[in-house]
């Protein structure tokens, strides 16, 4: 009797033991085959938001991840790889804004990459020069690509928060957003210059066109959709007419008005100033066409009514007849007054070829 208690005891015991050997064995052999688990090899792909043309290289992204690896990437155990920190590696460039990195089941390596999509040059008074995005980051110039976008000129040279709350870092981005987002003011705005000479903390948009030499007085980014649709009517009703060199400054920055200065010495247009307002000139019959077929009637704001050459003041007091005429000059400018409605966008075609790089302009008073 209790030898037959004895050998089920130890059956029983040998029954454990084995079973704890066998699984012994395999996590054994699982960890050695892990050891011997390799990268066979990576896939890049690099995603942008709009962009056709990319500022990062998968070049520069191997390189990356050779300093995460500390050596090559092919080869290497899978088990040495820190995926997550080879990740915030990456996302420390300043031009990548996500990383994603997995192994799949054949131990290939895959890095997808976003990359930042900048919608602004920015100049320091300075003379330093970089991008921004949508988000206030800062990216450094690629010697590769030349992003065709808004440039603004004048920016501080102080220490500025480059985070998208900062007050003047939002104007830039909203107002470079609108420029890059309308054909039509792509095509006419050289840059914007950024004037810091109303006082500490204070600065005010000047833009200057591709086509005139007028300078545009747009204020901060505040409504500047409606501040160009003022711009917009202007172009149409009284430049379109008296040439875009007739005046030497138009201020689009108060509400329902656009008050414009006269160039005491216009310049007569040029053969090729005379090509390129003819192309603005068909741009804007583009726009307005168009325009007109999406939305029946609608409101344009009055801008002056052409005299000839000079443009005569619209009184809404008396329903929007010409006041009488007076000299424009820098103390009596060309003013124009109404209740700002709602604004037109304009969404012109722009030829191929029509689009300007952005070109440093010294502005002349």
């Amino acid at each position: 009797m209790n030898t037959g208690k004895t050998i089920r005891k130890i059956l029983f015991i040998g029954m454990w033991i084995a079973i704890g050997g066998g699984m012994l064995t395999l996590l054994i052999a699982a960890m050695g085959r892990q050891r011997k688990d390799i990268c066979k090899d990576y896939s890049i792909s690099i995603r942008s938001g709009v962009a056709s043309e990319f500022f990062l290289e998968k070049g520069d992204i191997v390189s990356l991840l050779k300093a995460a690896a500390k050596g090559k990437i092919k080869g290497q155990a899978k088990s040495s790889f820190n995926l997550r920190q080879m990740e915030q590696l990456l996302e420390d460039n300043n031009w990548v804004k996500d990383a994603q990195l997995y192994f799949d089941n054949r131990d290939v390596l895959h890095v997808s990459i976003m990359e930042r999509q900048p919608v602004a040059r920015i100049f320091t008074a300075g003379g330093q020069s970089f991008y921004i995005d949508d988000s206030g980051q800062r990216m450094q110039l690629s010697d590769k690509v030349s992003a065709r976008i808004p440039v603004f000129t004048g920016f501080p040279d102080k220490k500025i928060s480059m985070k998208k709350d900062s007050v003047l870092v939002n104007d830039v981005i909203v107002t470079a957003k609108f420029i890059q987002n309308d054909p039509f003011w792509t095509s006419q705005v050289e840059q914007i210059d950024i004037d810091a000479s109303c006082g500490p903390g204070c600065w005010e948009f000047d833009m200057i066109p591709v086509v005139g030499n007028h300078l545009v007085k747009l204020g901060t980014g505040e409504d500047i959709e409606q501040k160009f649709h003022r711009l917009w009517i202007f172009y149409k009703n009284v430049l379109s007419k008296t040439g875009f060199d007739r005046y030497k400054s138009i201020d689009v920055r108060y509400a329902g008005q656009v008050v414009a200065a006269k160039s005491e010495n216009p310049k007569v247009d040029a053969e090729q100033l005379r090509k390129n307002v003819a192309r603005l000139l068909e741009q804007m019959k583009e726009v307005e066409a168009r325009n007109e077929a999406e939305a029946q009637g609608g409101n344009d704001i009055p801008v002056a009514a052409s005299q000839g050459n000079k443009p005569t003041p619209l009184n809404m007091d008396t329903g929007g007849e010409p006041e009488p005429e007076q000299p424009v000059t820098e103390q009596n400018p060309a003013q124009v007054t109404k209740p700002v409605t709602a604004p037109v966008k304009a969404a012109a075609t722009v030829k191929a070829g029509a689009k300007p790089k952005a070109v440093m302009r010294r502005r002349t008073e």
